[in-house]
């Protein structure tokens, strides 16, 4: 029986899965995730080749996703995707019977909104850098990753705009800048570029480029204005083009400074920094403003996916007087 490993002449077959993912410039995150849904359906089979492998071995990694591990349906089908690019893009093998593996429904659940007093409870909990980026996530409305990989150059003081570049979905678009967070933003950025010239002075200074920026434009990784809104305390190697860089700051660390803050300000909800933009369209329709325009602040492809928001609309059992206040 053929296994994963392959002769020495050909490319193993994660190794070709990372180069094919690369070709059509999918994320990093996209990259390790289908990488890794890719080895545990290996695993999973007793390292028998996917080649070998048909409908009912992907059908039966797929129940087993959902009945033993009990992954959420989002989960269930990310891994069919993976498993779906790595059969047609990197084995080019075609794919009938994969439409017959059953897709996991999503439920439609309602998102976790603060309320005004929350907001302004937990981003009292925050300083810093910390407290900063986590004002600009509920004042504008960025998910966690547009947020950390804004650039300087996407700042616009004079309009108060932000430009998100190669948001979900690689779009582009335009939100706002809260005036409150001019100030704020400002002084941050003077602490950046002191940072930033410490780091070309000792030779270093360079930041990741999107596709091939760095090639056509030799000193842009240099510049000023490409370098990151929130940068690491500390340089890191890139794991994919080992050069020594200063990476924007990790998502987890946001994730655990904003988790700490909503057990400090005693909120029994759930809080995370996408519950940020929840409640950032959510105040926006109680607000009163039209839900074309939160579906373009938000970026949201469709606007049924913002139509989500729209529960604060309705105001159900709200409106409608209990009978036990009646007795």
């Amino acid at each position: 029986m053929e296994t994963v490993a392959l002769n020495a002449r050909t490319p193993r077959l994660l190794d070709q899965l990372r180069a094919t993912l690369r070709v059509r410039h999918l994320s990093l995150n996209t990259e390790e995730a289908y990488v890794d849904w890719a080895r545990r359906f290996i695993l999973f089979h007793g390292k028998r080749h996917p080649k070998d492998l048909g409908a009912a071995e992907v059908q039966a990694f797929l129940s087993h996703l959902a009945v033993e591990r009990q992954v959420s349906a989002s989960t269930q089908n990310q891994a069919k995707a993976a498993l779906l690019f790595l059969y047609k893009r990197v084995l080019g093998v075609d794919l009938p019977w994969l439409d017959e593996v059953v897709q996991a429904r999503e439920r439609r659940r309602l998102p976790v909104v603060l309320s005004p007093g929350e907001v302004r409870t937990l981003l009292d909990q925050l300083d810093g850098t910390m407290g900063l980026a986590a004002a600009l996530l509920y004042g504008t409305g960025l998910r966690l990753l547009e947020g950390l990989r804004l650039r300087v150059k996407d700042l616009d003081f004079d309009r108060l705009e932000v430009t998100v570049r190669s948001g979900k979905g690689d779009r582009d678009r335009m939100t706002m800048l809260p005036e409150r967070l001019v100030a704020p933003l400002r002084a941050h950025l003077v602490k950046v570029k002191t940072l930033h010239e410490k780091d070309l002075a000792e030779g270093f200074g360079e930041v990741f480029l999107p596709d091939a920026l760095a090639a056509k434009y030799k000193c842009a990784a240099r510049q000023w204005g490409w370098q990151w809104v929130f940068p690491s305390t500390v340089r890191s190697v890139d794991p994919r083009s080992g050069r020594t860089r200063r990476h924007h700051l990790f998502p987890e660390s946001v994730q655990r400074a904003v988790r700490e803050a909503a057990r400090r300000a005693e909120l029994a909800k759930p809080v995370t920094p996408h519950v940020l933009r929840h409640s950032f369209a959510t105040h926006l329709l109680t607000a009163g403003y039209d839900i074309r325009t939160v579906q373009e602040l938000l970026g949201h492809k469709d606007v049924a996916t913002t139509m989500i928001y729209t529960h604060v609309l309705n105001r159900g059992g709200r409106g409608v007087a209990s009978p036990l206040d009646g007795l």
